[in-house]
């Protein structure tokens, strides 16, 4: 969903100028946001819901914002919306559906584009493995290419923490896709056992 498919609908603080703020922050950050929250575990069905969630906040508490942390607050609204959303999932104990990509799309598609949509699926498979505390790093330095001082300053952590966390998450990260390309391996290969004669 683009930015301009935000609904910004909830009470909005008094003025003209509260009202341009929200909709320059919906413009600049609406796909930081999205990106956030599904790398925090939201199901990309619920993404765009969750994106509209933290901008009707943001725009409910914007006078409160400070000029210059906007990003912050985005991102903390974002996790905060993200864990809802998971606790939400957990509670009614249903099994999410297939993502989309994985169904079989009855036109021919370039074998580049079915390669980007598996290279994402295993990376959204991987992220789910890792702890919240050093999944968050992780995204925010290697797909969000923040600096350290910026993540630091970001999530209200000492710059060392950051650093510990994304080397732990970068260890994680390693092992976890290696397990789940030897499984992927292990499946092709039985696969293919069963077709040959």
């Amino acid at each position: 969903m683009t930015e301009s498919g935000y609904l910004l609908d909830a009470p909005l603080a008094d003025g003209h100028d509260a009202s341009r703020r929200v909709r320059e922050l919906v413009s600049l950050h609406a796909d930081f946001v999205w990106r956030s929250a599904r790398r925090m575990g939201v199901p990309e069905e619920a993404a765009d819901d969750a994106t509209q969630q933290v901008f009707l906040v943001t725009a409910r508490r914007i006078d409160e914002i400070e000029p210059g942390r906007e990003r912050s607050f985005l991102y903390r609204t974002a996790m905060n919306v993200a864990a809802h959303v998971r606790r939400s999932l957990g509670r009614r104990r249903e099994v999410p559906a297939e993502p989309a990509h994985d169904a079989v799309d009855p036109a021919p598609q370039p074998d580049h584009a079915l390669d980007e949509h598996r290279a994402r699926a295993l990376l959204d498979q991987v992220l789910e493995e890792l702890e919240l505390d050093v999944r968050e790093v992780f995204v925010l330095f290697e797909l969000e290419e923040l600096s350290v001082p910026e993540i630091a300053e970001l999530l209200g952590i000492p710059g060392g923490t950051v650093a510990s966390r994304l080397r732990r998450a970068r260890e994680a990260f390693h092992k976890a896709a290696a397990r789940l390309r030897a499984a992927r391996n292990h499946a092709v290969t039985r696969n293919a056992a069963k077709v040959t004669p």
